[in-house]
């Protein structure tokens, strides 16, 4: 396992410090006060969400929810996004991920769950929607913040929505996340019922991230469960996209004829890069399905994407459908434009995986940068 430079580390540690001592309104190009440009450049997003976490009582945004468990709420997180000039001048000068502006939590909307199945099915309009569940270590702020992040990179505003599970948003407290984890199966399986049953068959779209693959695992297992011996003219969901998965890989082998049914495809993304996939393994003795590696031999029915060649953008390796293009162009064609991986760019067959090449590394004919067999 090849874990990530550790000049990578400091860099962005440095340069995050930064981002969050460096105020707003610092000079920027134009003739309006900086004030006034920050103000004009600064984007707003509304990521609609479903939560199992307890309230807290604060009206403060960031800690309006906690890492309880609870019963299913739903209403939207309202995010800004302030641009930091000092980051956007070195975005394009250094060789991983800067961000050109740092994203906070304002507001937090709650509404009823069935009117909010209403409005959100009437955000969506033609649009397959997409339910996003995320991992380990994740705060209700840092959730709904990531998630606007992956929408926006995704351009998928009004149509993705998140599930946030009550994982604790601390780092050392991962076996207590694993059991919240297990724990949420249960809303989770009846959250994505009603998904089926607002969307139709074949339509909605599953993503989950890290630990958050678990659940939705475990869940979908249910579902199967219930289906079984069911008359179906066509699978419940559309596509079924495992990010980064935290999962052992040998349960998933064990589990993936049960699942296989329920979607028309089935996609995983690994990398050798992953720094917490890798102390995962070690923790529980056994590769994780994230990792690329031989414990992938032998998966057949998916398509498994290793992004192992494409440059590491983050430190931990762990987030690249959010900071890492070349990973965000292959979501954006599966999610919004419903290839197949034969049909998207910079995708090069080798044995069962599928290799992510950065588009400037790919050579050869045509069918070598569109789905072409190496």
């Amino acid at each position: 396992m090849v874990s990530s430079p550790p000049w990578r580390w400091l860099a962005a540690s440095l340069l995050f410090w930064l981002a969050g001592t460096v105020s707003g309104a610092q000079p920027v190009a134009g003739n309006n006060t900086p004030e006034e440009e920050t103000v004009a450049r600064t984007e707003h997003f509304r990521v609609p969400f479903f939560t199992v976490r307890n309230r807290t009582g604060s009206n403060d945004a960031e800690n309006y929810f906690g890492g309880k468990r609870d019963r299913l709420r739903a209403g939207y997180c309202e995010i800004s996004g302030k641009p930091v000039p000092v980051l956007q001048s070195l975005s394009e000068e250094v060789p991983f991920y800067v961000p050109e502006d740092i994203l906070s939590l304002d507001k937090v909307t709650e509404k009823p769950v069935k009117p909010f199945w209403q409005a959100f099915r009437q955000s969506t309009g033609k649009r397959a929607p997409v339910l996003y569940t995320h991992g380990f270590y994740i705060s209700f702020d840092r959730g709904c913040r990531r998630a606007a992040e992956f929408q926006r990179n995704l351009k998928r505003e009004g149509s993705l929505v998140l599930f946030s599970w009550p994982s604790d948003g601390v780092i050392v407290n991962y076996t207590q996340d694993e059991a919240d984890m297990y724990w949420s199966v249960k809303p989770l399986k009846a959250l994505i019922d009603d998904y089926f049953r607002h969307f139709g068959a074949g339509r909605a779209n599953l993503v989950a991230h890290s630990l958050g693959t678990r659940g939705l695992l475990l869940a979908l297992v249910r579902l199967a469960a219930e289906q079984s011996g069911k008359a179906s003219a066509s699978p419940l969901f559309n596509q079924l996209v495992f990010i980064a998965p935290d999962i052992d890989a040998g349960i998933f082998r064990q589990y993936l004829p049960v699942i296989k049914p329920l979607a028309r495809n089935i996609t995983v993304y690994v990398s050798e890069h992953d720094s917490p996939l890798a102390i995962s393994a070690q923790l529980h003795g056994y590769p994780r399905l994230g990792q690329a590696g031989a414990h992938l031999d032998g998966l057949t029915g998916i398509d498994i994407i290793d992004v192992s060649a494409v440059p590491v953008q983050y430190p931990s390796g762990h987030l690249y459908h959010l900071y890492n293009k070349p990973v965000i162009n292959d979501l954006e064609q599966l999610l919004n434009r419903n290839l197949a991986a034969s049909q998207r760019m910079n995708l090069v067959r080798s044995n069962n995986r599928w290799q992510l090449r950065p588009a400037e590394k790919v050579t050869g004919s045509a069918d070598s940068t569109r789905g072409g067999k190496k």
